[in-house]
């Protein structure tokens, strides 16, 4: 049966070849580093968000729930709504100074950006 999973086959185009055979690529996540190896960069951003001002941590180099995990602890410490996604955290506000206290203390290397 595992071979015949139909869902990992989403989108590809019907082979009229008989000795075609699909193969799938295994993507995996890159490895989470330490947090003193890590390189973040907090700035802020107010494009195309109506004029809101939110907060980017940028630069983290890991995988997906490591990065959720993070931007979680985030939130929580700094009572705020935001989202973790695509390597970047996003908090709302202006919140610079306090994350980058936040992420020095937890031992990350972070930096404020503009």
């Amino acid at each position: 049966m595992a071979d015949n999973d139909w869902k990992k086959r989403l989108g590809v185009v019907y082979s009229t070849d008989p000795n075609f055979k699909y193969v799938t690529s295994d993507v995996t996540e890159a490895k989470t580093l330490p947090p003193e190896k890590q390189r973040l960069i907090v700035t802020i951003d107010r494009r195309q968000r109506a004029g809101k001002q939110v907060t980017l941590v940028a630069g983290f180099t890991g995988s997906s729930d490591d990065l959720a995990a993070l931007g979680k602890t985030l939130k929580t410490k700094c009572g705020v709504g935001g989202t973790a996604k695509d390597g970047e955290i996003t908090l709302q506000g202006d919140l610079r100074d306090k994350v980058v206290a936040l992420l020095q203390s937890m031992g990350y290397n972070a930096k404020r950006g503009n």
